[in-house]
């Protein structure tokens, strides 16, 4: 794909007769812009592991696309530090800068903002126009009552990941006792919302024995809400907590003697296994769309090259989400621009074409495959979830993190059970 610049095209109308060879060399060899993708991450402050495991996942990603030849991709980085604000400003940046693609997901509170700038920027800038494309934020509303058109979300939302759990737990017989701990923020109070309602329904027996919010990463010291839980005489933690909210917490509950389950949205990496060590034997619960011990065709291959970009075992955090939201892009881009004919520009893309092919999109690697969902943009996909065990027992091949833990996979969930209803009335240009 090429596009020809205005100083080419007239030097060569003027030569076509003398320097033929010369001109269709020029017009050969033009190379398109890429384009350009922005990645809104809180790069520092305390989650700032978490924001940099996504930056090592999407530019691998990008890096294979563009190996491939056709489609080229350029992403550039944006440190949101957690903040909305901050967030905003990046994606005026980002803009302004040329991106047509935002991404962005460890923060639903962060998505919800950038969504409704996005909408209103792409009311009144219809030239300018971007999409984003969420891989983490999975505040069901997102997709629900506040679900967009220039919006996907390639994750997972809580409701599906609890009710994925929900399957595990509820062939929990020793459970009699629940503690709940989240986040306080959109997404951290939708996990407790759905877990008391799905507890309610799938086991009416369980007594919920304590639930509590704490502050989004400004806890440095978990010891007083792992003595609570230790003292409640809860059986198990369900917390959809991430980065070091949930490493501390799992260190602070090692630290008091808690004996219990954690079942987890995100406790199968990012320091948790280290943290909790042989005490998170088969009692380290994780729900995922993939995990590296994953027993599918083409599983395996998939994690091994991701190894050996990433060979630091610190490194160690594949997400198979943003890989399949990347090849969901390239291949959309690619089908866009296949039937714009020859000489069209990522530059003259347009957005909204752009995403009415992405509503749908259908795609599969390593193994794992899904579709984005026309109705609401969630991406509907398998679900797995896994229990932490030594690496070398049965099913636990590779571990995390060089740790020497890994996860068990104990549950798969297809799309068709995973899939949930929508609320969503989407406005479309």
């Amino acid at each position: 794909m090429f596009i020809v610049s205005r100083w080419v095209l007239k030097f060569c109308t003027a030569a076509l007769f003398t320097l033929p060879l010369a001109c269709s060399f020029a017009l050969a060899q033009t190379p398109v812009a890429p384009l350009k993708l922005a990645m809104i991450e809180g790069l520092s402050g305390p989650n700032g592991n978490a924001g940099e495991a996504v930056y090592r996942n999407l530019i691998w990603a990008v890096e294979r696309v563009n190996a491939r030849g056709g489609v080229k991709l350029l992403l550039e980085r944006y440190d949101s530090k957690g903040q909305n604000e901050e967030a905003l400003s990046a994606l005026r940046s980002a803009i302004d800068n040329g991106a047509r693609i935002i991404l962005q997901g460890n923060s639903s509170a962060n998505a919800a903002a950038l969504i409704d700038a996005i909408n209103k920027h792409n009311s009144r800038e219809l030239d300018k126009r971007v999409l984003f494309l969420n891989y983490s934020a999975v505040d069901p509303s997102l997709t629900n009552e506040k679900c967009s058109f220039w919006h996907f979300r390639f994750d997972a939302h809580a409701d599906m990941r609890m009710a994925a759990l929900m399957d595990v737990i509820k062939d929990d017989k020793a459970l009699k006792g629940a503690y709940l701990i989240g986040q306080d923020y959109s997404f951290g109070q939708a996990v407790l919302r759905e877990a008391r309602r799905q507890l309610g329904v799938q086991r009416p027996d369980v007594h919920i024995v304590g639930e509590e919010l704490h502050p989004m990463a400004r806890v440095k010291d978990f010891l007083p809400y792992a003595t609570k839980i230790k003292a409640s005489g809860a059986q198990a933690v369900i917390t959809g907590n991430w980065g070091n909210d949930l490493t501390l917490l799992i260190k602070a509950a090692k630290e008091v003697g808690f004996e219990g389950k954690f079942y987890t949205f995100y406790g199968n990496a990012l320091g948790a296994p280290a943290a909790i060590g042989e005490a998170g034997i088969g009692r380290v619960v994780a729900v995922a769309e993939w995990l590296p011990n994953v027993q599918t065709v083409g599983s395996d291959a998939f994690y091994r090259s991701f190894r050996l970009r990433y060979p630091q075992a610190s490194d160690d955090y594949v997400h198979m989400r943003m890989q399949l939201l990347i090849e969901a892009l390239a291949q959309t881009v690619e089908s866009v621009t296949n039937a714009a004919g020859p000489g069209a520009s990522y530059a003259a893309l347009d957005v909204a074409v752009l995403a009415a092919y992405m509503e749908h999109s259908s795609v599969s690697l390593g193994g794992q495959s899904g579709r984005m969902r026309t109705q609401d943009h969630q991406f509907q996909q398998p679900l797995v979830v896994g229990v932490m065990d030594r690496q070398g027992t049965p099913g636990v091949k590779f571990d995390v993190e060089g740790s020497g833990y890994g996860f068990r996979v104990v549950k798969t969930i297809s799309p068709q059970t995973a899939e949930l209803p929508t609320t969503c009335k989407m406005h479309r240009p």
